[in-house]
């Protein structure tokens, strides 16, 4: 199913049919239907972007918590920050930390004013390899949008706010 998803809009199809894709005769109902769709682009957002991350060793996740460093502007960010700014909300935060620490993407101190709290920074090698990250991001963003235009992409952003 994921990878029929991912054929399909990599290859232009401009009319996603859930039915096909989920392999049901039946109609599915207008809300049941939209729900599964937002599952299956999803699904191929993620695989896109997975595999754009692939070459780094680092997964969607790691690639958040590493801009989300490198938007601090030198300034440390603490594992409340960084699991509060997440796209993707998770109790993981420290062992994605861990992982970016074992590449030497990041550092991690004690605060020297509250013992209690841990204060972690991007590194030099976490910002440049984040510059070369950014370009295949942004090369996969590209793909998996060259079928709306900017004007839908409006629109969609449009719809899409309206989640609550």
């Amino acid at each position: 199913m994921k990878y029929k998803t991912y054929i399909c809009i990599y290859n232009s199809c401009n009319n996603m049919n859930v039915e096909n894709i989920i392999k049901t005769q039946k109609e599915i109902p207008l809300k049941s239907r939209t729900v599964i769709h937002l599952f299956l682009v999803n699904t191929m957002i993620t695989e896109a972007l997975s595999t754009a991350l692939k070459p780094y060793g680092v997964s969607l996740q790691q690639f958040n918590v590493l801009r989300i460093l490198r938007g601090q502007n030198g300034k440390p960010a603490s594992l409340a920050t960084l699991n509060e700014r997440m796209v993707t909300k998770m109790s993981n935060t420290t062992r994605l930390v861990d992982k970016l620490l074992l590449k030497e993407y990041v550092d991690r101190k004690v605060c020297p004013s509250n013992r209690r709290k841990i204060e972690i920074r991007i590194t030099d090698e976490g910002r440049e390899i984040l510059k070369q990250m950014d370009v295949s991001m942004s090369e996969a963003e590209d793909k998996v949008l060259q079928n709306i235009s900017d004007k839908e992409m409006e629109q969609l952003n449009a719809l899409l706010n309206k989640f609550e």
